[in-house]
């Protein structure tokens, strides 16, 4: 009869947070995910309700959680054991899903992350945008709320565009500045949405060249399941002939949380080999 082995990660972002309960023994799987958007809520609260929910819908107690790892924000998760950083559980995540990935992209709210890892999932380099840089998911929300769209209807309305417009402005600012002339100008609303996020996928293929960038591409994040992102990923890839494979998945938004679950039970591990050696 198989044990279970529990470990939890939790991804605490700038709007919203991802929670995996994972089995990590033998061949480590996902049992449930869960996310929440914080809205004005206190992000202590919203996490610590999160882990009760869960531990509560699966008969289980905070003690029988191996470990609970934080990445993101995890000064916000009040019982955590340990914390990782994005990229790392990035990484992990990323691989969990697609064990050949060589390179991943986090797509993020605050920022963009291309990073390379090794065959084990282990951070080699990086590159990534500032965090005022119009290239982010913050950023595309926010557009998104100001032409009246919620975030889920960007990627379908970025499909129907005939003559996108690309914004001219890096700084967040300065682009937003574009959208409202271009409103103003009477360019339809697909045509600006598409327009952004030609701009991103620029600015990924220039991160993913300056990092030397192997195949395949595995997005995380926000942003990698936006089917407008992923075909103005095509397209750009395509105009500049560059020989990307890029891949997604449906958890790839969990990609952080999977990882900090992974890495959690990575250390429990290693922690019971070391009290066992001094023993």
């Amino acid at each position: 009869m198989k044990t279970s082995l529990f470990t939890m990660g939790i991804d605490v972002g700038s709007n919203f947070i991802k929670l995996v309960l994972m089995d990590y023994s033998d061949h480590p799987e996902i049992v449930e995910k869960h996310t929440e958007k914080i809205r004005k809520r206190n992000p202590t609260t919203v996490a610590d309700e999160m882990i009760q929910t869960m531990l509560q819908k699966h008969h289980l107690k905070y003690e029988d959680i191996a470990y609970l790892a934080s990445t993101g924000e995890g000064d916000m998760v009040k019982r955590k054991r340990g914390h990782f950083y994005g990229m790392t559980t990035h990484a992990k995540g990323a691989h969990f899903l697609f064990p050949d990935a060589r390179t991943v992209v986090d797509m993020g709210a605050l920022f963009v992350r291309a990073i390379k890892i090794s065959p084990d999932a282990r951070v080699e380099d990086y590159k990534m945008t500032g965090q005022c840089a119009s290239g982010s998911g913050q950023f595309v929300e926010n557009i998104s709320r100001y032409l009246g769209l919620s975030i889920e209807e960007v990627g379908d309305v970025s499909l129907s565009a005939t003559a996108p417009e690309i914004s001219s402005g890096i700084c967040a600012v300065l682009a937003e500045t574009d959208v409202i002339n271009m409103v103003s100008r009477g360019i339809k609303t697909p045509d600006i949405i598409k327009g952004i996020h030609l701009s991103i996928a620029n600015r990924i293929i220039k991160l993913l060249s300056s990092l030397k960038g192997e195949s395949p591409i595995i997005l995380t994040g926000g942003m990698a399941l936006n089917k407008g992102m992923l075909q103005a990923i095509s397209e750009q890839l395509a105009e500049t002939g560059k020989q990307f494979e890029i891949k997604t998945h449906p958890d790839a938004g969990y990609a952080g949380a999977i990882g900090a679950a992974l890495w959690g039970g990575f250390r429990h591990i290693k922690l019971k080999e070391k009290q066992a050696v001094a023993v």
